[in-house]
């Protein structure tokens, strides 16, 4: 399940909302593979079964069955209007194994914000959480977040790690020995193993820069 919510923020006092999202949902070359504009539209009755609708009729939703690979989820605004939105996947426990999110990084409240919850299999599970700015360059993404830093917050709001200079500043062996290390020094990451539960992990530029930054989440066992 793939949900674009925005009005819904508005009951967490977030201001400037998406008022109309639109969800597409994009296979590993490019190719459009489902779009909904309201959730209502299509699949309401399987939508509503799995317990997951949408709050506000204007969210987005789309229920699919996928083989194993690459997909993009991308969230916008219909008629492209613009503001805050919350993208969310949602998976059955053999479902994924690395979660990616791109976004504008700013101060304030207004910084990158992924969260994920895990089952872990025999209660716990092992991950990798990076922050990425300056290898976006590559991909030709301007305006990148120069010197990501990274927080990881239980469903408390407690903090549990963080990676405030670099990747290499901590745990620098154990996480190349993941082959998942960020390609560039100054970019940040965090290899945990924790319980099943709710977590939040916070992306934000060192010195309170702004850029965009990849949030991404990868299972290790």
């Amino acid at each position: 399940m793939v949900r674009g919510l925005g009005p819904t923020l508005t009951q967490f006092n977030v201001s400037g909302v998406l008022a109309d999202p639109f969800v597409s949902l994009f296979d590993g070359t490019g190719n459009v593979v489902y779009t909904n504009n309201n959730w209502k539209d299509t699949q309401q009755a399987a939508i509503q079964a799995t317990g997951l609708a949408p709050p506000n009729d204007l969210e987005s939703a789309i229920l699919r069955t996928l083989q194993p690979g690459n997909y993009t989820a991308v969230l916008s605004g219909k008629n492209s209007t613009t503001g805050i939105g919350l993208l969310e996947v949602y998976s059955t426990s053999s479902g994924l194994t690395n979660v990616s999110t791109r976004g504008f990084v700013g101060t304030g409240d207004n910084v990158l914000i992924g969260g994920f919850s895990s089952s872990g299999g025999n209660g716990s599970i092992q991950l990798i959480i990076r922050a990425l700015g300056p290898t976006l360059r590559q991909f030709g993404v301007s305006g990148a977040l120069a010197d990501p830093t990274l927080e990881l917050r239980d469903v408390n709001g407690n903090l549990i790690d963080s990676n405030d200079d670099n990747w290499k500043s901590t745990n620098q062996t154990a996480i190349m020995a993941t082959g998942l290390q960020p390609p560039n020094d100054l970019e940040s990451a965090i290899l945990r193993t924790l319980n099943a539960g709710n977590y939040t992990a916070i992306v934000r530029g060192v010195n309170s820069t702004t850029g965009v930054a990849l949030f991404e989440v990868y299972a290790l066992q």
